[in-house]
C-alpha cells in the first residue's frame, strides 16, 4: 500500500490529531514530517482519555504502528523527553519511536531569540509560540543547524555550537542587552540529552523506502496548516515550514510518485491563532459560542483561538495546491442549534467580486466575505454514525461544502471521541 498525506486545509487546529489516530491502527508507519513543538495534536481515546502530543507523531497511541519524526521537524530535546517520559507514565510504550539522524535541533539560543524578536516588534508581531522554531529553521536555511546526529558526536556538537554562538551571543548582548549563552554549558546540557535520544535515532528515509517496498502503508501528518505554509500562505504570517502536502516529501524523503491520497482536514467553521488576515472572523456572540461549545483553545500555548464561518475560498484554495483527494470535515455538532449557517462563497475586494484567493497581502487583508445562508439544525449530532443519522440540513450543509470545495466530503465528525464520526466514504479503502 502506498503512501498517504495528511494535511490541514485551514489554519491549523482542525483535527489532524483525531484523524491520525483514527487511521494509525491501519497503517504501518505514521511520520510526522514539519514544524515543532509550537504545534499541538489533542487525541481521545475511546475511553475518554485525553492526550494532548506536540512532537510526537499522533500514531503513538497505536501499540503496533512505527512513529517517526522526519527530517523536515525541528526538535526541542527536553521538550521531546518530557512527553515520552508523559506518555510513559499513563501506559504508552514508545519504543517504536524512530527519529531522522537529519533533523534540525532547537537549541537555547533560538529560544531566546524567538522571544526576545516578537517582544521587539510590538504591534507588528507575528504572533510566534516562542519556542524556537523559526530561528531554528532560520539556521537550517543558513547552514549553520545542528541536527539530530550531532548529538552522537561530542567533537562536532561543540565544534559547531561555538561557531554559532559567536554570532548568536553578539546579536542578544549587543542588539538585545541579553546575557550570552555558555556554549560549555549547553553541550553539557544536551549530551545529557544524547544519552536517552540515542536509541531512537536512524536514517529513517531507508526504513520508510523499504517499508514501502513491502506494501506497508505510510501516513505522513503534518502540523500547522495550508494557510500557515511558508510559501503559500497568508505571509508574513505563517510558520516556518512548508506543512502542505508537497512538504511531505521534502520532510520524510518519500518520493512524490508513492503518494496515493491527499487527505484535507477542515472545520465545519473556521478557526486561526494568532496574526494575521482572517476574512471570516466573528467579533460577536456567535464567534464566542463558536469558542465556547467548540472549545477553541490552543493545545499547546492554551490561546483563544479566532472563530468564523466556514470559508469556501480558502478550503477550494487548499483543495487545489495540495491535490486533496478526500475531506474530513471535524466538529459539525458545534453548529447544532442555529437557525441559519453562512458559508463564505467568495470575496468582495474594492467592490469587486472575487472567487479565487487574492494574489497580494494588501488585496486580502481588504477582503469582506460574501455569504451564502443555509438552513440550520437542532438535533444533537453526537450519535450520529451512519449518513442517514444526521438532519436533511446537516446533509445539505455538507454537500454545499463538497461543491465548494471541489472534491469529496468523506468523513465528517461529530464529536470529539475517536468514533464520533460519520463515514461517508472509506479513507483507506
Amino acid at each position: 500500500m502506498p503512501a498517504i498525506v495528511l494535511v490541514g486545509a485551514q489554519w491549523g487546529d482542525e483535527g489532524k490529531g483525531k484523524v491520525t489516530d483514527l487511521l494509525a491502527g491501519r497503517v504501518g508507519y505514521v511520520v510526522r514530517y514539519s514544524g515543532g513543538n509550537n504545534a499541538g495534536h489533542t487525541v481521545i481515546t475511546p475511553d475518554g482519555q485525553k492526550y494532548a502530543l506536540h512532537l510526537m507523531p499522533s500514531g503513538a497511541l497505536s501499540p503496533n504502528t512505527v512513529i517517526v519524526i522526519g527530517n523536515g521537524v525541528v526538535v526541542d530535546p527536553k521538550v521531546l523527553l518530557d512527553e515520552i517520559d508523559g506518555l510513559a507514565e499513563r501506559g504508552v510504550d514508545v519504543s517504536r519511536l524512530l527519529i531522522s539522524g537529519d533533523a534540525h535541533l532547537i537549541m537555547p539560543h533560538h529560544r531566546a531569540l524567538d522571544r526576545v524578536v516578537e517582544r521587539y516588534l510590538g504591534s507588528a508581531r507575528i504572533g510566534t509560540t516562542g519556542r524556537g522554531i523559526g530561528p531554528a529553521y532560520g539556521d537550517k536555511v543558513a547552514r549553520i543547524g545542528i541536527r539530530a546526529q550531532d548529538l552522537l558526536d561530542p567533537g562536532i556538537l561543540r565544534q559547531k555550537l561555538e561557531l554559532v554562538l559567536r554570532e548568536k551571543n553578539q546579536v542578544l548582548v549587543k542588539v538585545y542587552n541579553r546575557k550570552a549563552l555558555d556554549a560549555g554549558a549547553v553541550v553539557q546540557e544536551y549530551l545529557a540529552y544524547a544519552q536517552r535520544l540515542r536509541p531512537y535515532i536512524a536514517d529513517t528515509r531507508t526504513v520508510l523506502w523499504r517499508a514501502l517496498e513491502r506494501g506497508e502503508a505510510v501516513l505522513m501528518e503534518g502540523a500547522q496548516a495550508t494557510m500557515l505554509d511558508l510559501d503559500h500562505g497568508t505571509y508574513p504570517f505563517v510558520t516556518s515550514s512548508n506543512p502542505t502536502a508537497a512538504g511531505a516529501c521534502v520532510g520524510t524523503g518519500i518520493p512524490p510518485t508513492a503518494i496515493s491520497r491527499v487527505i484535507g482536514v477542515t472545520k465545519a467553521y473556521t478557526t486561526r491563532v494568532g496574526s494575521g488576515p482572517f476574512p471570516t472572523e466573528l467579533f460577536d456572540e456567535l464567534g464566542a459560542r463558536l469558542r465556547r461549545i467548540g472549545d477553541e483553545y490552543g493545545t499547546t500555548t492554551g490561546r483563544e483561538r479566532r472563530c468564523g464561518w466556514f470559508d469556501a475560498v480558502v478550503a477550494r484554495y487548499a483543495v487545489r495546491l495540495n491535490g486533496i483527494t478526500d475531506l474530513v470535515v471535524t466538529k459539525l455538532d458545534v453548529l447544532s442549534g442555529l437557525d441559519k449557517v453562512p458559508i463564505c462563497v467568495g470575496y468582495e475586494i474594492d467592490g469587486r467580486r472575487v472567487d479565487e484567493m487574492p494574489m497580494t497581502q494588501t488585496a486580502l487583508h481588504h477582503a469582506r466575505p460574501v455569504y451564502e445562508e443555509l438552513d440550520g439544525w437542532l438535533a444533537d449530532l453526537s450519535k450520529a454514525r451512519t449518513e442517514a443519522d444526521l438532519p436533511a440540513a446537516a446533509r445539505r450543509y455538507v454537500e454545499r461544502i463538497e461543491e465548494l470545495s471541489g472534491t469529496r466530503v468523506s468523513v465528517v465528525g461529530v464529536g470529539p471521541g475517536r468514533d464520533e464520526n460519520v463515514v461517508r466514504h472509506d479513507l483507506l479503502p
